[in-house]
Order: C-alpha cells, then structure tokens, then sequence
C-alpha cells in the first residue's frame, strides 16, 4: 500500500513557476515508478511525467516538455514536479499516481492540487 498526498498548487500568473511535492508513506515506494497526471474541467485526465523507481528515467507528455522537470527523493519518499514557463493551459487539478510494477499501471492515487494559471 502507498499513500499520497500532494502540495504546492495554487495561484499563478502566466509565464511563472511553481513545484509541486508529493509525500508517500508505505514501505514499497522506492520500488515505484510515479507519475503526474492532470484533469482540467470538462476534460479528461491526462498524462503529465513519470518516472521509474530509480530516477534514471523521465516520461513527458508533448505539452509539457520544456517546461516541466520530474524528479524524485527515495529518502525522502517524495517525487515533485517542477513547472516553469506556466500557461493558462495548464491549469487543472494536479494528481500524483504510484505503479508499484505488479503488472498492473498506477494503482495509487493521491487526491490532487490544484494549480491555476492566470493570463
């Protein structure tokens, strides 16, 4: 079992940063491959980044590649998602997923940040 809560969303202008943390608790976290995925209003959720359970890895959706950096503290059982160059677009609730490579995907999810981008 993990759990995961995300922090860091809020209110940003256009063209500015923001970094969002995930904390997992469980003793499998380090064995996970996490990503970031996104659900804006009206639509679907999406994908966003991963990555594998070393850090060796990286995954990006095309929207967000340039802009994004996701990395991960095994120590410290937290993967962030560093966003820069923010446009409107991005705007949606912000979800950290595990997969703990059972065979399945993401199992695990948390219950989401909220990042707005003002223009």
């Amino acid at each position: 079992q993990v759990q995961l809560v995300e922090s860091g969303g809020g209110l940003v202008q256009a063209g500015g940063s923001l970094r969002l943390s995930c904390a997992a608790s469980g003793r499998t976290f380090s064995s996970c491959a996490m990503g970031w995925f996104r659900q804006a209003p009206g639509k679907e959720r999406e994908f966003v980044a991963a990555i594998s359970w070393s850090g060796d890895s990286t995954d990006y959706a095309d929207s967000v590649k340039g802009r994004f950096t996701i990395s991960r503290d095994n120590a410290k059982k937290t993967v962030y998602l560093q966003m820069n160059s923010l446009k409107p677009d991005d705007t949606a609730v912000y979800y950290c997923a595990a997969d703990p490579m059972t065979g399945g995907s993401f199992e695990y999810w948390g219950q989401g940040t909220q990042v707005t981008v003002s223009s």
